[in-house]
């Protein structure tokens, strides 16, 4: 259960959502110097890393393998680089921003303009049931489960699995899907954003391939993208699928409340905070993108209001993960067995 301590109260502040966005604007200007600072922490221990592990090859492969875990977390973090990046929130250039989004798409297999495109639709249409698809975790109703047949009913549990959705799911969206821009197959840009990703993906492979054999690729490469893709699927999971999240169709759906009352703040100890780049504060996040990631904690310190809202712990997390049918009469997201109980 998330917790909301929000609830009017006397002299609580019960702003609006779109109230909100409009206070929240004041965070959004990013700082050129503390933005190539953020670079240099991440990319730096990445490389040394990356160098580190592939030195220890000669020493021990386990400890090659720790290596390339713990770097996991340096990738997760040049990915919300890229994320803000692809936001505007990164640089006040937005070219800059987008040339270095391009280039960290290559470490981190995520064709950049695919994904900011398919990213912009989901922040446009998050919690509107009536424009699900695409930048987010399928998730259907109870009464389209119960219409389904038995062969669809079966592949919808194997997909909503925890052992699909965080084992074998982020292997196959960062090293397969991302490869060709499915959502938008007939747009020559997004194609071009792919394929040039994907060679990029291929030279660097190539140059490690001649120099370091197969044994880079298959105990640093891999370790490191693996854990970073599974904590990124984590992440972006919790952020939205929780029991009292927010879901509405075309008629009542409104894009700031759906933001505010629809994503969680996930509190995480300061390292984990540090390496995901706060996108656990994802409530402000989704009512103002442009807030750069190290401005999110400007925003909770300023407004006790936004830190209690919609808060779940690591521990209350792990329940979400049970969660997969949406009752629209309730208001809240269901286990199977549950959905089943109330039928």
């Amino acid at each position: 259960m998330i917790h909301d301590t929000t609830d009017p109260q006397p002299g609580t502040d019960t702003r609006s959502a779109k109230e909100w966005m409009k206070i929240l604007s004041q965070y959004r200007e990013p700082s050129a110097v503390r933005s190539w600072y953020e670079m240099a922490v991440t990319i730096g221990p990445f490389v040394i890393l990356w160098a580190l592990a592939w030195w220890s090859l000669g020493v021990s492969y386990w400890l090659t393998f720790a290596i390339a875990l713990v770097n996991g977390a340096f990738l997760l973090r040049l990915f919300i680089i890229q994320h803000d990046c692809g936001h505007g929130a990164f640089f006040a250039n937005r070219t800059l921003s987008d040339w270095v989004g391009r280039v960290l798409g290559v470490l981190t297999l995520t064709p950049y303009d695919v994904w900011r495109q398919s990213h912009a639709i989901h922040h446009g249409s998050t919690g509107n049931l009536h424009r699900r698809g695409i930048g987010d975790v399928h998730t259907m109703t109870v009464k389209e489960y119960k219409a389904l047949s038995p062969r669809r009913r079966l592949m919808y549990r194997m997909y909503r699995n925890p052992i699909v959705l965080f084992g074998l799911g982020p292997g196959y969206l960062f090293l397969l899907e991302n490869r060709v821009p499915v959502c938008f197959p007939d747009k020559a840009k997004y194609w071009l954003s792919a394929m040039a990703t994907n060679a990029g993906i291929l030279i660097a492979l190539g140059v490690i391939l001649y120099f370091g054999g197969v044994m880079p690729i298959l105990l640093i490469f891999l370790p490191t993208t693996l854990l970073a893709a599974t904590a990124g699927m984590w992440l972006f999971y919790v952020q939205h699928q929780f029991e009292d999240t927010h879901w509405e169709g075309d008629d009542a759906w409104q894009l700031q409340h759906a933001a505010l009352e629809g994503s969680s703040h996930y509190v995480m100890p300061k390292v984990l905070q540090w390496a995901s780049g706060n996108i656990g504060i994802h409530h402000v996040h989704h009512l103002q993108s442009r807030i750069p990631f190290y401005r999110l904690t400007e925003v909770l310190r300023d407004h006790g209001e936004l830190a209690i809202k919609n808060r779940m712990t690591i521990r209350e997390s792990l329940q979400t993960a049970r969660l997969h049918l949406w009752d629209e009469d309730k208001k809240q997201l269901l286990s199977f067995s549950q959905a089943l109980a109330r039928a």
